[in-house]
């Protein structure tokens, strides 16, 4: 911000519950530009720029729809769960988004009251990131409970000690209440810092690949054993289509179905290999 600019301070974090190596494709499908950083194990964290969300002349939308939606892109194809953290002046709040379930919000306003869902928010958030439901419950329930005294980004710092004591760990300047370029700032400086874009279809399509085949069953579509597994199939197919053609075989319609299954996989799994050694 300028000097002569009078704007509250404002700023989104997307915690998310998963080592950097696996939040990068996703953050790269929300087409903007974004800095990535470890936050402890099992953690990232991802800042976007102010430029996200507002200009000179416009708010834009405001701060808990759009990380609401950043959170929930993030986690539509994962596994993982991501916790979205918004200020905005005197009010802030927190997402938490996990796959295809039900993304819950929350908001802290200045006064110190709390909408309605409060508890249901806190119980979704101990849930999905399996925090303690006692200590860390307990913590969690006073963070809603009503106080004049406590302001909103104050409790959104709460919400980050809470979660500390499942591994998360943010470097200093990164904290609830600090204005979006001072965010970015403190999150370039740190070592371990990559800025993730947009990269194109052609480089997104390959980075989803590789994070597909590196899996559990990565080796069976491409390499070697996807060579002899396409191979293989296409030898059992043919057998069977030849098979199926003598008159006298009661069920000849499915054995032919099964090896036209059998020949069109095993031509697809050698085709497939073959496009990505060319890749």
């Amino acid at each position: 911000m300028s000097a002569t600019d009078h704007r509250p301070a404002a700023g989104v974090l997307l915690l998310c519950r998963a080592e950097p190596d696996r939040v990068r494709p996703s953050a790269q499908l929300l087409g903007m530009s974004l800095l990535l950083a470890p936050a402890g194990e099992g953690w990232s964290a991802l800042v976007p720029g102010a430029d996200s969300w507002r200009d000179e002349d416009d708010e834009g939308t405001a701060l808990s729809v759009l990380t609401a939606d950043w959170a929930q892109a993030l986690t539509v194809a994962e596994s993982w769960p991501v916790v979205g953290l918004w200020w905005d002046g005197a009010e802030a709040g927190f997402v938490v988004a996990a796959a295809f379930r039900r993304t819950v919000a929350h908001t802290w306003h200045a006064d110190g009251t709390q909408p309605p869902g409060a508890e249901e928010a806190m119980t979704v958030l101990r849930a999905r990131l399996g925090l303690d439901p006692v200590l860390d419950g307990a913590a969690l329930d006073r963070l809603t409970a009503p106080d004049p005294d406590i302001d909103a980004p104050a409790r959104a710092l709460g919400l980050v000690a809470v979660l500390a004591r499942a591994g998360l760990h943010l470097a200093t300047g990164l904290a609830p209440g600090t204005d979006a370029p001072l965010l970015r700032e403190a999150a370039a400086a740190l070592p371990a810092t990559e800025t993730v874009e947009w990269p194109g279809w052609r480089e997104a399509l390959r980075a989803g690949l590789d994070e597909s085949e590196r899996g559990a069953v990565g080796a069976w579509t491409r390499g070697p054993r996807a060579r002899v597994r396409g191979a293989a199939e296409i030898v059992a197919g043919l057998s069977l289509l030849g098979w199926a053609r003598c008159p006298d075989r009661p069920t000849r319609r499915g054995w032919s179905a099964a090896g036209a299954v059998l020949v069109v996989d095993g031509v697809l799994t050698l085709a497939y290999d073959r496009w990505r050694e060319r890749m």
